[in-house]
C-alpha cells in the first residue's frame, strides 16, 4: 500500500473531487445543496483556487485515488473581508478516520502560511462529531451556532460556526 500523498489539486483531480461532494449532496446534511453537480458545473468553484494566494485546494491520494480535499475560500466579496478565509474539507465514504482530514488542514495551513490571512472560519452542520473533533484539534474556537438556517432531507439543521488565526500564536 502506497503512503497517502498530500497535493494540490489540479484541474484532473475535479471528477473526483466532484464525485465525493455528489455523495455528500445526495446522502448527507453537510452541505446544503441538494441537486447533484456534473463536472462542467463544478469547474466554476474549482476555479477559485490557486497554486499562489490565499485562496487553495489539497488533494489527498493514495495509489493514485482522491480520498479527500481541502480548501480555502473567500468568505464575502467585500474586500474588508479579504483577510479571512473559510475552510471546506470532505473526505470520500469509506476513508474517515485515516487522519486525513487533519493531514489535510496540516497541508493547507503550511500553503497559506506566508499570505495575507489573519482568520481562518469553518462551519459544520450538527451533529458531526467528527468534524467537531478535527475543528477542535487545530485550535478552532466555537463562534457560535445558527439555528435552524439550513433545510435538507426535510428539516431543519443548525449549523456551528468556529474560527481561529491562521497562526495560533496570534491568539488572544
Amino acid at each position: 500500500m502506497d503512503e497517502i500523498q498530500i497535493r494540490t489539486a489540479t484541474r484532473m483531480h475535479l471528477p473526483r473531487l466532484t464525485e465525493i461532494y455528489n455523495h455528500y449532496v445526495i446522502h448527507s446534511p453537510a452541505t446544503f445543496d441538494i441537486e447533484s453537480y456534473t463536472v462542467e458545473g463544478r469547474a466554476v468553484w474549482f476555479g477559485q483556487f490557486g497554486v499562489t494566494g490565499r485562496y487553495r485546494l489539497m488533494v489527498a491520494e493514495e495509489n493514485g485515488e482522491v480520498l479527500g480535499y481541502a480548501g480555502t475560500a473567500r468568505v464575502r466579496p467585500k474586500a474588508g473581508y479579504d483577510t479571512t478565509v473559510e475552510t471546506t474539507i470532505y473526505c470520500a465514504p469509506g476513508a474517515a478516520g485515516k487522519g486525513i482530514g487533519s493531514r489535510l488542514y496540516a497541508a493547507l495551513f503550511e500553503s497559506i502560511e506566508n499570505e495575507d490571512v489573519h482568520r481562518i472560519v469553518a462551519g459544520y452542520t450538527l451533529p458531526n462529531p467528527a468534524s467537531a473533533a478535527l475543528h477542535m484539534r487545530w485550535g478552532f474556537k466555537p463562534a457560535g451556532v445558527f439555528r435552524e438556517n439550513g433545510r435538507k432531507f426535510g428539516r431543519y439543521w443548525d449549523v456551528a460556526w468556529l474560527e481561529r488565526p491562521l497562526h495560533l500564536s496570534d491568539e488572544k
